[in-house]
């Protein structure tokens, strides 16, 4: 293929991405609006689940941002220590949640989904219209539970999940991180999600509301308890049973955890990389060979091709800066950092690949260094 062929190709797949995939690069999808939404006249009983393991640094924040909730109804926190061994149980204890001990985890359970069916269990008996997964390094404003609640009855939604934000501190975080939630409203366009009519499903797993009802009228956890990505695996279950799911950005939930390297970007992203592509080497090819076209032939081209080929490149890249710009001022950071945009995506090309290496050589989607237990 001709570069003014490959300049081509990539100026229309921009073109397709600004213009035919939601809008996701505008960032908008918020729960900005979330205070003007209309407040109940009863306010459902939630129950809040923290699945834990060695989380002895933030749980203790965690649990009080909770506790510390403005939300008007009844609500209870449970924290699922799943057998740490860094006094995580005592310290959430400490900080007023009810803790549940975890036990061994039984074959086909990822071991995040296995906390949780603790937690549910230790519920079981107790009536809750609205449960509350979130996770042990998430902090929550003291409006967030009232808010989420006032989206769900508001829009009738099964599920309302947030996007946390992110820590961007360390320089790994600032090249890396805002990538990360790019790279993911690219794959599900949160316009898609919340579209009752698409079949595009996903959730951010650190914070998801779902009504009770819905969510075991579903099955419950027992359908994806062997999925590695179980925050999309459990939106596309919620949204077959009820197709009004919401999705969005916020600044009220917020990231405590820290990736101060590329090394722990890194394992985060290869810890689930390989299984998005359903653990298919032909999918891992395709993929690259895509990030390759959309990321790394603009720049390429403009630097190194003539004519024709270097001005396709160079307005393929422009698209990407402009592409990026909005999830750069989200995280505080200039737009000019979009132009390393392509040595970023082949950052991440690198992770997915080492998540295939992983889980080539059997150790592919560790949790808290926990592999999953294929039946």
């Amino acid at each position: 293929m001709s570069a003014t062929l490959i300049g081509l190709a990539a100026l229309l797949a921009w073109g397709v991405l600004l213009f035919g995939r939601g809008g996701f690069w505008r960032a908008r999808e918020d729960d900005a609006d979330a205070a003007a939404l209309p407040e109940p006249a009863r306010w459902p009983r939630v129950a809040v689940l923290i699945p834990a393991r060695d989380e002895a640094e933030t749980i203790a924040e965690v649990v009080a941002a909770l506790r510390a909730q403005d939300y008007p109804g009844p609500f209870t926190v449970t924290v699922v220590d799943d057998r740490s061994s860094d006094g995580t149980g005592a310290l959430a204890a400490a900080a007023g949640a009810r803790v549940v001990t975890g036990g061994p985890r039984p074959p086909g359970w990822s071991g995040k989904l296995n906390a949780l069916r603790q937690g549910l269990e230790a519920i079981a008996g107790e009536e809750h219209a609205f449960l509350l997964l979130t996770d042990a390094d998430i902090r929550h404003a003291p409006d967030s539970l009232r808010r989420l609640v006032q989206r769900a009855l508001a829009g009738d939604h099964a599920l309302v999940s947030l996007m946390a934000k992110l820590r961007c501190e360390s320089p790994a975080e600032r090249w890396l991180i805002p990538a990360f939630v790019f790279f993911f409203m690219m794959l599900y366009p949160f316009a898609w999600v919340r579209n009752p009519r698409a079949r595009t499903a996903a959730a951010a797993g650190g914070c998801v509301l779902l009504r009770r009802d819905v969510f075991d009228a579903a099955g419950g956890l027992a359908p994806i308890r062997g999925r590695i990505i179980d925050d999309c695996a459990l939106a596309a279950l919620v949204k077959a049973r009820h197709p009004r799911i919401w999705l969005g950005l916020t600044e009220r939930v917020v990231s405590l955890r820290a990736y101060e390297t590329v090394g722990t970007i890194r394992a985060m992203v290869a810890r689930t990389a390989y299984a998005q592509l359903l653990y298919n080497p032909l999918l891992l090819a395709g993929m690259l060979l895509a990030l390759g076209l959309v990321f790394l032939a603009p720049p390429l081209l403009a630097l190194t091709a003539q004519g024709l080929a270097a001005w396709l490149g160079a307005l393929a890249w422009g698209a990407m800066v402009l592409a990026y710009a909005p999830m750069l001022r989200r995280y505080g950071l200039g737009a000019w950092r979009g132009l390393a945009l392509p040595l970023v995506a082949l950052a991440y090309m690198a992770f997915t690949l080492d998540s295939a290496r992983a889980e080539w050589a059997g150790r592919g989607g560790m949790w808290k260094g926990e592999g999953l237990t294929r039946t």
